[in-house]
């Protein structure tokens, strides 16, 4: 059992009046102890923090702005994942939520804490109420040093420590501000920004490797340069609905037997997913006490494909926790609005959710082959077109089994998996060294920035970024 004893005096001169345990869990008071040993200055004293529009706001798919929500700020630098393009008039009216390059966007609302840093591929952007933006002063602090102690254990522990809800959980504003900042040597802040600019490095030339993949193989299929053209009406024979058991027309627009035939059309032949992967149907029977390793379709990340597991044990894993995972595996997530959702597993041992098609080489197509074909934009829009359900659509295993893929030469694939292969290493790479700058902040607030500074040197010096 873990207690911590505090003077009722304390508690009566917090402004918001906290007497609830968990508000004084010892880390925290420990952490409180650390920080105190340093110069430190409010986040609202250091930067223009404000939030975006409340209430409505209006789509246009034709506008450059994107509309940034809190899902966008979950891996350190904002992305573009699912955002909504806002309508001009939107962003104009609330120009103070307007991002700008090295802004940082903090989630507020539901999960709280999520911090990443804006740059120029996300703009131009605004963002929603539940997202503050984070306008760093750089003559005081570095905003690469201030992203990377939002994400250390002491800027995450705050963060959660002053939220405060019952159904949703939230963090104001004035508590936003008032988030302590060590201010620690400016050497210092300069080695955390390096390392974060090398991950930011790393991240986009693995995106540059990933396009430049898919580029290879659309070109091969003659749609490189394709564009969505959605046709409001079209003739279909009744035999073609009752072969297919389906009537609704989205079923049958014709965008979609155009991605079809350039298939069917390629050169080299083909054959179907089903043929040249093997479909893992592996059934798993948890044990109560142990724990495992989970994968959902929330874990993957679009954007990358990266996994990112939990925890869990036995008696509380979903029922949908269906599937022993190997090392290779391909991973589809069969909902729609996880349209995307797909990665290589890289370990053994992990249990998947039961909305995954799990598929294993077992034919001429290679996995990075694979996974590339089924990221690409026309392939994501096709996933539209076998979709069930309403509340909650889907696609089957079976629409994913008998797909057609292009036979694709030995040559082009060994290309694909090479570069593919190379943009996984630097994702990992990338991953590290903002694992090694977070660490190295707490290191600098538990003993100092010398001992941080030699310890972020001997982690990164193969990389060279600090």
């Amino acid at each position: 059992m873990q207690y911590s004893i505090v003077n009722y005096s304390y508690v009566l001169n917090l402004e918001d009046f906290r007497f609830d345990a968990d508000y004084y869990k010892p880390k925290y008071l420990a952490e409180d102890a650390q920080l105190d040993k340093f110069e430190s200055i409010l986040l609202g004293d250091c930067a223009f923090v404000t939030d975006g529009q409340h209430g409505y706001h209006e789509v246009d798919e034709n506008s450059p702005i994107l509309h940034l929500t809190a899902k966008n700020a979950k891996n350190w630098f904002a992305d573009s994942v699912g955002a909504d393009r806002l309508a001009k008039w939107v962003d104009d009216k609330n120009s103070r939520s307007s991002l700008q390059e090295d802004d940082l966007i903090l989630s507020t609302r539901g999960t709280v804490g999520y911090c990443a840093l804006v740059k120029k591929d996300v703009l131009p952007a605004n963002i929603d109420q539940d997202v503050a933006r984070i306008a760093i002063d750089k003559d005081i602090l570095i905003p690469e040093y201030v992203l990377t102690f939002l994400n250390c254990t002491f800027g995450q522990d705050w963060l959660q420590r002053n939220t405060t809800g019952m159904v949703q959980q939230g963090l104001s504003l004035k508590k936003v501000r008032e988030c302590p900042l060590p201010i620690l040597d400016k050497s210092f802040q300069e080695c955390i920004r390096g390392t974060v600019v090398a991950a930011y490095n790393a991240i986009n030339e693995s995106d540059n490797l990933f396009k430049k993949s898919q580029t290879v193989l659309l070109s091969e299929l003659g749609l490189s340069n394709w564009q969505t053209k959605h046709q409001l009406s079209f003739v279909r024979n009744y035999s073609e609905t009752d072969k297919a058991g389906r009537i609704d027309a989205e079923y049958f627009q014709p965008k979609y037997d155009e991605i079809v035939k350039a298939i069917k059309s390629y050169p080299g032949g083909y054959s179907s997913v089903g043929k040249e992967f093997k479909q893992n149907k592996s059934v798993f029977k948890p044990t109560a006490a142990q724990t495992y390793q989970y994968v959902e379709i929330g874990s993957i990340n679009v954007a990358t494909g990266e996994i990112s597991v939990s925890d869990i044990i036995g008696a509380e894993l979903p029922d949908n926790a269906k599937r022993v995972l190997r090392k290779d595996d391909v991973i589809v997530s069969k909902v729609r609005t996880y349209r995307g959702a797909m990665a290589v597993v890289d370990q053994d041992g992990l249990i998947g959710s039961g909305a995954f098609t799990v598929l294993r080489e077992n034919g001429q197509i290679n996995k990075e082959t694979l996974l590339t074909f089924l990221r690409s934009k026309p392939l994501l829009l096709w996933s539209l077109k076998p979709n069930t359900g309403t509340s909650y659509p889907v696609i089957l295993d079976d629409d994913i089994l008998n797909l057609p893929i292009p036979l694709f030469s030995e040559e082009t694939q060994h290309k694909v998996k090479q570069r593919i292969t190379e943009s996984f290493n630097l994702r990992k790479q990338s991953k590290h060294l903002l694992e090694c700058a977070k660490r190295a902040v707490e290191i600098a607030i538990e003993q100092n920035e010398d001992a941080a500074i030699k310890w972020l040197q001997e982690q990164t010096k193969e990389v060279g970024s600090a």
